[in-house]
């Protein structure tokens, strides 16, 4: 059986040396030495003076959230994992859908401005896939008319924008660890900013508020991780440079196995060093995805509609938003696996099928 991912993990003996300080120590969570020791690893590593390291990327978003005292409407994508929009509404604001770009399957920003209104207070855009947005027209919409933005780049680990880590543009940006994410914690998150103020904010929410063991800085919640989430994190950071190497090889291969397949590939930014966090195909109709979805999991392969539905289609959120090319795309996109170890001889049975079933 060959499902879309696999976890990485690390060589057992590098993580049992980690466990071992641990049991030592006695200290297994709250700010201990290795989730201080993995936030300035991934300072260095993003190259950004402020980094928190969280339980996961959906308390990352509502940190985020909150740490910026957003209010009323926050425009974002509908393409994207539930946990973007569901955090806004969350944190009692209200999203408005901005239709995606037909090729990057990012946000749109030639569409941000119209929907724009006295009660908009911050964009949310997600780097789908680890794509890059088109983060110089968001940035400078949002100069114009006064709004934050902070950027989900729940998928965005090791990609580079214009030489430097995508975290380094917006007011804040998230990332997840979760264990289907190329670097992961088992479970995780991280919260990045380039802003003094809103670090101090955020080092106090993630923690109660707590400014000391009997005063409080500001409203807080429990949004840290534990010494054994970290200790994963800090043997798989040996291996990112390995494993993006991998997938960037893995999806080569698909590209030649697949050329002749009748599907589009999403359009990464220029200017972007792409990750090859997820390979995704889309189709000319929905109908053919479903044939193809049939086919693979005839030879027991399981890829992954993702994502899907498109979010203005949830019913917690304002109804009749137009989001057509977000609707459409969401009914033909899909990811196809891709990890580290999936083999070549692997790929070339996924990609028969796929072939197979368009000659079908």
């Amino acid at each position: 059986m060959i499902n879309v991912t696999k976890p990485f993990l690390p060589p057992r003996e590098d993580y049992d040396h980690y466990i071992n300080g641990i049991w030592s120590r006695g200290w297994l969570t709250n700010n201990g030495p290795l989730v201080n020791e993995l936030e300035l690893k991934l300072k260095e590593y993003f190259d950004v003076p402020h980094l928190f390291y969280v339980s996961n990327g959906t308390i990352a978003l509502q940190i985020a959230i909150k740490a910026l005292g957003l209010t009323g409407e926050i425009i974002t994508t509908p393409f994207s994992y539930v946990a973007t929009t569901s955090s806004i509404v969350w944190e009692g604001c209200i999203p408005v859908f901005v239709d995606i770009h037909p090729e990057t399957l990012n946000i749109d920003p030639s569409l941000i401005e119209a929907a724009i209104t006295p009660d908009t207070t911050a964009i949310l855009a997600t780097h789908v896939y680890g794509n890059p947005c088109d983060v110089e027209a968001i940035e400078k919409i949002a100069a114009k008319h006064s709004l934050k933005v902070i950027y989900d780049g729940a998928h965005a680990f090791g990609t580079t924008y214009n030489g430097k880590s995508i975290f380094h543009f917006g007011d804040i940006g998230t990332l997840s660890f979760h264990a289907t994410k190329l670097f992961h914690t088992i479970e995780g998150g991280a919260i990045i900013t380039q802003n003094a103020t809103i670090a101090k904010e955020i080092a106090h929410m993630r923690n109660f508020g707590h400014e000391g063991p009997e005063k409080f800085f500001n409203v807080g919640i429990n949004g840290k991780n534990s010494e054994f989430h970290a200790a994963m994190g800090l043997c798989n950071l040996k291996y990112v440079a390995k494993i993006l190497e991998e997938r960037k090889a893995l999806s080569a291969r698909y590209d030649y196995m697949l050329r002749a397949l009748r599907v589009g590939r999403p359009l990464i930014q220029q200017k972007a060093d792409f990750n090859h966090a997820y390979y995704a195909i889309i189709f000319e109709s929905e109908k053919s995805l479903l044939d193809a979805i049939e086919a693979l999991q005839g030879v027991y392969v399981y890829p992954r509609r993702y994502f899907y539905p498109s979010l203005e289609n949830l019913h917690y959120v304002r109804q009749e938003q137009s989001v057509v090319v977000s609707d459409d795309i969401s009914r033909r996109v899909l990811c196809l696996p891709l990890y580290h170890t999936l083999s070549y001889e692997e790929i070339d049975m996924i990609s028969r099928a796929l072939l197979r079933a368009q000659n079908n």
